[in-house]
């Protein structure tokens, strides 16, 4: 029989207490070893040489070096999959956006009062097993944004306006896959409501971020929000977002209840409100992610009359979710990440017809 392969893990904190807290929690996996500890950068860069882990765990506030600054120089010179462990705070999650742009592949809440440790570390086993399949420089090529064609940026006023709807997935390096797609969205776009697997606050940091550079409108979603064009709606952490129609308008409530594959907020929930109430006027997207979530609710809503789009392969960071989504014929298409925001708008305007 084959042995199962072990991820070599090596834990980066200062303090004493989380890297015996994950030591201790991580072991109980039997595809994970931690093959080390450091308390800074300095003591991880020697650690890093000679124990060659295949993931790191990153706290992002250390002394004599902070977390973004080993990132960079970790990436530039010895490129690993990252994951970033950071504490539960607006300002942290801020920062922690940042180490993804700079090349983390994974962001969780530490362990903590607020937070409980079982919890933290399962979620965290998923992270470690995502970030060794990860595909670290699949974003790193320079791209042509894929500016929509002029006619089809005139006529999405009039798609926003027959009730479309664009519903989004994705986990492991879905942050960036959703800002490819978002940034070359247009400001007119139909409502569009996204999951990405973080945790709460770090959603609120990242709508904020695309706010800022997009040309629709992005916010965390809250309780009772309208669906309508030139606004995505990003999904709390910790909490379900469902569609709901209410009259003439598309809704969303958010909520708690179970976490569906290990998620809150999960694609699956997300994608089965829209297939029950929006059908075949919705667009839904599945893109890069560990695991299966959404690839049933992806189904769902192609058979609901939506046209479906699954990220390919080459351009995921890990080809999980969509993988699951095609063998299950859930996807019309599957399309390059940079080609998408193009099929979504060729779908729109096709089901205009």
């Amino acid at each position: 029989m084959l042995q199962e392969k072990m991820i070599k893990v090596l834990v980066v904190d200062d303090s004493a207490v989380i890297r015996k807290i994950l030591t201790e929690e991580l072991s109980k996996y039997r595809d994970i070893e931690i093959v080390g500890t450091a308390v800074d950068p300095y003591a991880a860069r020697d650690k890093i040489v000679r124990l060659r882990p295949d993931v790191i765990t990153l706290d992002l506030e250390m002394p004599r070096m902070d977390g973004l600054s080993f990132l960079v120089k970790l990436m530039k010179y010895y490129p690993l999959p990252v994951v970033v462990l950071s504490s539960l705070t607006p300002k942290n999650s801020e920062i922690a956006l940042k180490a993804l742009e700079l090349g983390a592949v994974e962001v969780l809440c530490k362990p903590g009062p607020a937070h409980s440790t079982p919890n933290i570390s399962r979620a965290l086993a998923n992270a470690i097993r995502a970030a060794a399949s990860a595909r670290l420089n699949v974003h790193r090529q320079s791209r042509i944004p894929a500016v929509p064609p002029p006619n089809a940026i005139k006529d999405l006023i009039s798609i926003a306006a027959s009730h479309k709807i664009i519903a989004m997935g994705a986990s492991t390096g879905g942050t960036k896959a959703i800002e490819t797609v978002l940034t070359d969205m247009p400001a007119d776009a139909p409502g569009t409501v996204i999951v990405q697997h973080m945790p709460e606050n770090f959603t609120a940091a990242f709508a904020r971020r695309l706010n800022d550079i997009c040309r629709m409108e992005v916010r965390e979603a809250a309780d009772e929000d309208r669906v309508i064009a030139g606004v995505a709606l990003i999904a709390p952490g910790n909490h379900h977002i469902v569609l709901r129609h209410s009259g003439a308008d598309y809704t969303v409530k958010i909520k708690t209840g179970p976490p569906v594959h290990y998620q809150r907020p999960s694609v699956d929930v997300l994608f089965q409100s829209v297939a029950k109430h929006a059908g075949k006027n919705a667009v839904g997207v599945l893109m890069t992610g560990m695991g299966s979530d959404g690839a049933k609710g992806l189904l769902e809503m192609r058979q609901a009359g939506a046209h479906t789009i699954a990220q390919d392969e080459k351009s995921c960071v890990v080809f999980g979710m969509p993988k699951e989504a095609i063998k299950i014929g859930a996807a019309d298409e599957v399309v390059p990440l940079e080609n998408i925001s193009r099929q979504i708008i060729a779908a729109l305007q096709s089901q205009k017809k």
